[in-house]
């Protein structure tokens, strides 16, 4: 009406409050699933997780195994938690067990991943409980070789000799053999040589076991070893078995190569041949003829 003063409120069609307050709703049920979720994983990453950490180490001291597969699970067991306690704080724990739409979901994707991932981490769980597999042992299965650095919850980090550190699925070490032929703090280094029928083959053994005692880095406890492996066609293989400390300080492919070199000079000062490259010589001569043009 003319002369009415305006009463300073906004009339807002249904429509549009219905879409504030279903703003407001989805805001409020993500800042309880947010906060949730962040509370309750911050309270296990600072309290939960540090104090089982203390107990099992206290419980298996110097078993690093034992505490890296703790450290795992503990960790995708109280994210799984977080994430659970953010639904329910939301308003949606009914959701979880009355929705046979959730239900056939959580089904179907734990039928397609699960065999996979389930079968990684009762592998992870096998070798961790396994007494001869431990975190700075050194392994060896048909894929590689190197020092075990960790057992996570779908992988095993390993360190290979090139100081390359590879993921090698925890089946794959449950599924294969595991061999550890170089002991828990000590490394095998094994080289062979070739030695020339007509040279002295108990001389040419003693020069190799003092090369292989020369070195520095070769223990003297297990002594380095030299044998006789076999009388081949061409020449005969023998064999140095040195042993060195824990490979994780030591670079084997440079002991390795340092060794080669020092038997080479070694025998060529010895005037010991190393087998020839064939067994076969030819031997004889040529004669060339000129002949007259014409002839």
């Amino acid at each position: 009406m003319i002369g009415q003063r305006p009463t300073g409120r906004i009339s807002l069609p249904g429509g549009t409050t219905e879409l504030f307050s279903a703003y407001d709703r989805v805001f409020s049920e993500l800042f309880w699933f947010l906060g949730a979720l962040a509370v309750v994983y911050l309270v296990g990453r600072v309290v939960v997780v540090p104090s089982a950490l203390r107990i099992v180490r206290a419980r298996n001291r110097n078993n690093p195994t034992i505490e890296s597969a703790v450290e795992t699970y503990l960790q995708v067991a109280l994210l799984g938690f977080a994430t659970l306690t953010g639904v329910v704080a939301a308003g949606y724990g009914d959701v979880l067990t009355r929705s046979a739409v959730v239900i056939a979901a959580i089904t179907f994707v734990f039928g397609i991943a699960g065999q996979q991932v389930f079968g990684s981490l009762i592998s992870g769980i096998f070798l961790v409980a396994d007494p001869d597999f431990n975190v700075g042992d050194w392994i060896a299965w048909p894929g590689g070789e190197g020092i075990v650095e960790a057992v996570d919850f779908r992988v095993t980090r390993v360190r290979t000799p090139d100081n390359e550190t590879i993921s090698v699925p925890n089946t794959d070490l449950t599924a294969n053999a595991l061999t550890r032929p170089y002991g828990r703090d000590t490394y095998r280094v094994t080289e062979r040589v070739y030695v020339a029928y007509d040279e002295d083959l108990e001389r040419a053994l003693m020069e190799l076991r003092q090369v292989a005692t020369d070195r520095e880095s070769v223990l003297d406890d297990p002594a380095p070893n030299v044998r006789v492996v076999e009388l081949g066609e061409n020449a005969i293989t023998v064999e140095a078995e040195l042993w060195i400390e824990d490979p994780a300080n030591a670079d084997v492919l440079t002991l390795r190569s340092d060794f080669r070199r020092a038997v080479k000079r070694r025998f060529d000062a010895e005037d010991i041949t190393l087998a020839p490259a064939s067994a076969q010589e030819l031997s004889g001569e040529v004669t060339v003829t000129e002949r007259a043009a014409g002839g």
